[in-house]
C-alpha cells in the first residue's frame, strides 16, 4: 500500500514529441501556477512523429487549452477528417466507410440499425448505410465546413512534429521550463521504491516528485527502472512493424484517411494541405522488413519527400500505467496499432485523467488504483474494436489473413460479436470511446449480417417505415448538398503557409 504524503511540487516529464508536449502544455495552462513543471528532451532523439490522424475527442482537449481550431490547423498543414475509408478489409476490391458520425435516429428501445435492417428485407432501405448519416456523405462526396448552426463530426489530419511545436509554445507560454540533453540514469529511492531524481549526460541532476514517463516505446522510467512489466496482445494483433514516407500531393486533400489493407497487413494514407504521409504497417512473421518498405514504395503517389524509414513495435499494454510516482503517458504506456487513429486520444485522456486525480498532497494508493483500472477499461475496448477490422473477414488469399480469421479473439470481443449476430444490437459500455454508430458500421463492413431486428420496428407499417427512413435521407442529402468541396473550405478557413 503506497502512501506517499509529500505535497507533489514539481513535475518532471521525460521526453517530448506529441505526448511530452501535450503533457506539459495540459498541466502548464491548468495547474502550471502552482506546480513547478521540468520537460527534459534531447535533440540528437528522435520521435515517431507519424502520428497525422486523430479523432473528435481532441476538440476535448484543445477547449481546455483554448486552442483555436483554424490557428492550429494553419500551424500544423491540417486538414479536416470525416472518417476512414477501409479497401480490401472485408475482401480485396471492397471497401466502406466508418464516419464519426450518427446513424439515423434511434428510438427508446432500439438503435437506427434495426429500422434499416427491416427496410433491407422490404427492399425500402438504400443498401448504403451511411446514406443516413451526413458525415458519412460529406467524405464520400469530399465535401466539408464549419457551420455556425449544424456541427459536423470531425477530426484532423496533421503534422505530428509541427503539432508538437504549436504546443511547447503554449507550456512555456505557462511557465513549463524545456531542459535539453539526454537522461543517463534514473535514480530510485531503496526503500520505497519511488524515482527521486534523473541523472543527465551534462553531469546535472534533475529532481522532482512526479515524474511523467513519454520516453516512447523504451518506458525509461515505467520499465527500465520500475519493471512495471507488459501484456503482450501480438497473438491478436499481430503486427509488429511500420515503414512511413512522406510524398508531395498529387491531388487535392480529401477528407477522410485511407486504409488499405495489404497481404500482410495494411497501408495507410494521410493528406494534409501540402503533403501526404504514408505508411504500412504489417507482420514481420509473413513479410520481410524490405518486402515491407517496397511494397509502400509501389503503392505511393507522388514524389517522396523522405526516405522510407522502418519502425519496429509491439502492441500490448503496461500492466501498470501509472506506477509508483511515474505515470506512462503515450508509447511508453503501451501501443495498440494506428488503424483507428487512437494513439493521441489515448494520450489525451491520460493527462485529463491524471488531472482529475491529480495527487496534490501526495501519491495516494486509491489514486493509482482508480487511475489503472479507468485505463485498463479504456484500453481493452480499444483493443477489441481493432481486433474486430482483422477477424471478422473474408479474405483468405494469404497466410497473415487466414491467422487472423481464425484466431481466438478475446470473450469481450466474441460476445458483441454474438450479440449482434443473432439480435441487430449492438451497445456502448460506460465512458468507452467508440460508440454505437463506430461499432456497427465496421461490423457491416466487415461482412456480419444480423439474423433479425427488434421487434418495436413492426410497429409502424411498411408505408410509415419507408417515410421515415426517406426523411432521414432526404434530409442527411439536403445538408451535404450545401457544403462547398473540402479543399475550398480549407483555402477560405485556414490555409497553412507550410510548402
Amino acid at each position: 500500500m503506497i502512501n506517499q504524503a509529500t505535497d507533489i511540487k514539481r513535475i518532471v516529464i521525460a521526453g517530448g514529441g506529441t505526448a511530452g508536449w501535450m503533457t506539459a502544455a495540459a498541466m502548464g495552462k491548468l495547474i502550471g501556477k502552482t506546480i513547478d513543471i521540468t520537460l527534459i528532451e534531447s535533440d540528437e532523439i528522435g520521435t515517431v512523429g507519424v502520428g497525422e490522424a486523430t479523432i473528435p475527442t481532441l476538440h476535448i482537449f484543445h477547449r481546455l487549452l483554448g486552442i483555436k481550431p483554424a490557428e492550429l490547423m494553419a500551424a500544423t498543414n491540417a486538414t479536416f477528417k470525416l472518417g476512414i475509408s477501409f479497401e480490401n478489409w472485408r475482401q480485396v476490391d471492397h471497401k466502406y466507410m466508418h464516419s464519426f458520425g450518427y446513424l439515423g435516429k434511434d428510438c427508446w428501445a432500439g438503435g437506427f440499425q434495426h429500422f434499416w435492417l427491416k427496410g433491407l428485407q422490404k427492399g425500402i432501405s438504400s443498401d448504403e448505410i451511411g446514406d443516413y448519416c451526413a458525415e458519412h456523405l460529406a467524405a464520400r462526396e469530399n465535401k466539408f465546413a464549419v457551420l455556425a448552426n449544424q456541427e459536423f463530426n470531425h477530426a484532423y489530419h496533421l503534422d505530428a512534429g509541427l503539432y508538437a511545436k504549436f504546443l511547447r509554445k503554449i507550456a512555456e507560454e505557462h511557465g513549463v521550463k524545456r531542459k535539453e540533453g539526454k537522461i543517463e540514469k534514473v535514480n530510485v529511492d531503496p526503500e520505497s521504491g519511488f524515482i527521486t531524481s534523473l541523472n543527465m549526460a551534462d553531469q546535472t541532476v534533475v529532481e522532482g516528485d512526479l515524474f511523467i514517463d513519454c520516453s516512447g516505446f523504451k518506458g525509461l522510467l515505467i520499465e527500465e527502472a520500475l519493471h512495471t512489466g507488459f501484456d503482450d496482445w501480438s497473438h491478436w494483433l499481430p503486427c509488429d512493424r511500420a515503414v512511413a514516407v512522406q510524398t508531395k500531393n498529387v491531388q487535392p486533400a480529401i477528407p477522410y484517411t485511407r486504409s488499405i489493407a495489404r497481404s500482410a497487413g495494411w497501408q495507410w494514407r494521410i493528406p494534409l494541405q501540402s503533403r501526404t504521409g504514408n505508411g504500412h504497417v504489417f507482420c514481420s512473421r509473413y513479410m520481410s522488413d524490405e518486402e515491407g518498405k517496397q511494397l509502400l514504395l509501389d503503392n505511393v503517389e507522388g514524389e517522396l519527400l523522405t526516405d522510407p524509414r522502418v519502425i519496429k513495435f509491439r502492441t500490448g499494454t503496461r500492466r501498470k500505467h501509472w506506477n509508483k510516482n511515474c505515470v506512462a503517458i503515450g508509447l511508453s504506456s503501451g501501443f495498440i496499432e494506428p488503424l483507428e487513429s487512437t494513439s493521441i486520444h489515448l494520450i489525451q485522456r491520460g493527462i485529463i485523467r491524471l488531472l482529475q486525480n491529480f495527487p496534490s498532497k501526495g501519491i495516494r494508493q486509491p489514486d493509482i488504483d482508480h487511475f489503472n483500472k479507468l485505463t485498463e477499461f479504456e484500453t481493452e475496448g480499444i483493443r477489441d474494436f481493432i481486433i474486430l477490422h482483422y477477424h471478422v473477414t473474408e479474405r483468405r488469399d494469404s497466410a497473415f489473413w487466414n491467422y487472423c480469421r481464425t484466431m481466438p479473439i478475446p470473450d469481450s470481443l466474441q460476445h458483441r460479436i454474438d450479440l449482434f449476430k443473432q439480435t441487430g444490437k449492438v451497445f456502448k459500455e460506460l465512458d468507452e470511446l467508440f460508440g454505437d454508430s463506430s461499432w456497427l458500421q465496421v461490423m457491416l463492413g466487415q461482412g456480419l449480417e444480423s439474423e433479425q431486428y427488434h421487434p418495436i420496428v413492426d410497429m409502424m407499417d411498411d408505408k410509415e417505415l419507408e417515410s421515415f427512413l426517406e426523411g432521414i435521407r432526404k434530409s442527411v442529402r439536403a445538408r451535404v448538398s450545401a457544403l462547398p468541396k473540402h479543399n475550398d473550405f480549407i483555402n477560405h478557413y485556414c490555409k497553412s503557409n507550410i510548402v
